[in-house]
């Protein structure tokens, strides 16, 4: 999956750092990201503080992978960008490219650069925020701390024998079919969150839960838990067509698909497709 970037290793602890030579810098214009690309060999990579250092700009620090630092630059001047030998892309447009561990980074700090964006002022009282020296923490002189947000999620498996529910979404640009998902309430645990959504969107019961992989989601600023279960009962769908267009059971020779290597729903789907789960 994304995150899989082995034999590379992510370190997501905070540190007070300011940006060396040799760091890498992230800078994007809305959701696209200043990279290097090589579109004969497919690669991107995000440039070195050296070679964007004119840039004026504010750096937070992000994460490290192996030994290599990631800053993102806040831009603090207005106006058109030009780099020599950079381009912009769109996270999902570097899903084509390698090596994976660029993709995984340029989606985790997407989510950080939003959380940080979207936490400028305190929700308390209306002061400016600063960002905390020993953790990645946003403060307030009121005392009104904030930490990144992460939402839990779920991803279901919903299996009827040699059967197994995929779903479309409705008004989503995704129009692939998917897994049964959703995010968990207050006072819930994960496995009712797993039977409730499953009952609200498609009017089915389950049992025999079993917990398969996790997933952080930066799209969503979520952590998905993925679930294999069991239909209990009714085979008869029901469907919440606010929140899908389409439910329908499909035997496992029939599905068709390839693994990406992006997702927990694609992996999941191909688990049950080799009958592997």
């Amino acid at each position: 999956m994304l995150q899989d970037i082995f034999p590379h290793s992510f370190h997501n602890e905070y540190i007070n750092a300011e940006p060396e030579p040799e760091s890498r810098i992230v800078i994007f214009e809305k959701n696209h990201a200043w990279m290097k690309v090589d579109m004969n060999k497919q690669t991107a990579e995000f440039p070195l503080y050296r070679e964007v250092k004119s840039l004026k700009a504010t750096y937070r620090y992000l994460f490290a992978i192996d030994k290599t630092r990631f800053f993102l630059a806040e831009r603090t001047e207005d106006g058109p960008l030009a780099f020599k030998g950079l381009q912009t892309a769109s996270i999902r447009e570097l899903y084509r490219y390698e090596p994976g561990y660029v993709k995984f980074a340029a989606i985790t700090a997407l989510q950080l650069r939003n959380w940080y964006r979207d936490n400028h002022f305190c929700g308390r009282c209306g002061r400016e925020m600063e960002q905390d020296e020993k953790e990645r923490m946003m403060k307030c002189e009121c005392g009104n701390t904030v930490y990144p947000k992460i939402s839990p999620a779920i991803i279901a498996a919903v299996r009827n024998g040699n059967k197994l529910l995929l779903t479309k979404y409705a008004d989503r640009e995704y129009k692939r079919y998917a897994l049964i998902a959703g995010f968990s309430e207050v006072g819930e645990s994960i496995e009712d969150t797993v039977r409730r959504e499953i009952m609200e969107e498609v009017g089915l019961k389950v049992r025999n839960l079993r917990f398969y992989k996790s997933q952080p989601w930066s799209f969503s600023d979520s952590l998905l838990m993925g679930f294999f279960c069991d239909l209990d009962g009714d085979e008869t769908i029901r469907l919440d067509r606010h929140e899908l267009s389409e439910a329908r059971w499909i035997d496992r020779e029939d599905l068709d698909i390839e693994f990406d290597g992006i997702s927990l729903t694609n992996e999941m789907i191909i688990r049950f497709k080799e009958n592997d789960f």
